[in-house]
């Protein structure tokens, strides 16, 4: 009988966006328990290993990150098998490298480039909000009664911010500065303002929220049309809101979240070979 939590991984039971080789070996790394579930994040000994190829083996990512090179949301991290995911920072000060973890239109993470001044915030969505219980959170030492408990948020990523802004709302997203620790700016998750999937078939595609579907005791559908002008609809949980308007808040890929048809896909190839 299984005693404790797993520490394996077999590396056909792997996520398959984290792209391993079928036949490079029979396990994989297993995530630790962190911010980001384990088939939703990318390991950092991946992302050094397979992605940035700064490393050959799992021992040579071992001596990077116990060097202290390595920091996701300007913390320094020495676990190999941290799991950084959606919207993460990552931040190499040897080689002067900034990343942020975003999708490509297949589902698959891309660490996108990004500048010094982008670097020191992050984009977060709102999953819960209540007010706290005074032994774990603490009180308002002001009040007295319930007027004491202080109001919270959780966040994708696992924070609790305390004290949040009243207008922030369940599913709206906060840009969050990451040396202050501070909310900055909203995101209202309203019509008219642009959001990229992050699960389910459309994952990675970025489009203008048009038209809410409330569906009662089931699951609420949101439609969205992207750049070129295709619809495509998803749930209301798969939908992170970037940016106010139509302008991200965030630097996107290459592909700025467009999915070509496999006619456009065959074409670009074709082009690209001749």
């Amino acid at each position: 009988m299984a005693r404790g939590p797993k520490k394996h991984l077999k590396r056909l039971a792997a996520p398959k966006h984290w792209m391993l080789d079928k036949l490079g070996g029979e396990w994989a790394p297993r995530p630790s328990t962190g911010p980001h579930k384990l088939r939703e994040c990318l390991p950092l000994c991946l992302i050094l290993r397979n992605r940035l190829k700064y490393a050959l083996t799992g021992r040579e990512v071992m001596m990077i990150v116990m060097r202290r090179l390595v920091e996701i949301d300007h913390k320094i991290r020495t676990d190999v098998n941290y799991p950084a995911g959606f919207m993460d920072v990552i931040t190499i000060a040897k080689s002067n490298e900034k990343f942020r973890l975003l999708y490509d239109v297949k589902g698959r993470f891309v660490l996108q480039k990004i500048n010094t001044a982008e670097s020191k915030f992050k984009l977060l969505k709102v999953v819960k909000k209540f007010k706290s219980k005074k032994a774990s959170i603490g009180r308002n030492p002001f009040q007295t009664g319930q007027a004491g408990t202080i109001p919270v948020i959780v966040t994708h990523d696992g924070r609790t911010i305390r004290y949040p802004d009243p207008k922030v709302k369940i599913h709206d997203t906060v840009k969050f500065d990451l040396k202050e620790n501070k909310i900055t700016d909203i995101i209202k998750f309203e019509i008219g303002n642009i959001c990229m999937v992050t699960k389910g078939a459309n994952t990675g595609r970025v489009g203008v929220l048009v038209r809410k579907e409330a569906h009662p005791g089931s699951f609420g559908i949101l439609h969205l049309k992207d750049k070129k002008g295709n619809e495509f609809a998803t749930r209301e949980a798969n939908v992170f809101a970037i940016g106010n308007g139509e302008e991200a808040m965030v630097k996107l890929p290459r592909s700025q979240g467009v999915k070509n048809t496999i006619m456009e896909d065959r074409e670009q190839l074709m082009t690209k070979n001749s």
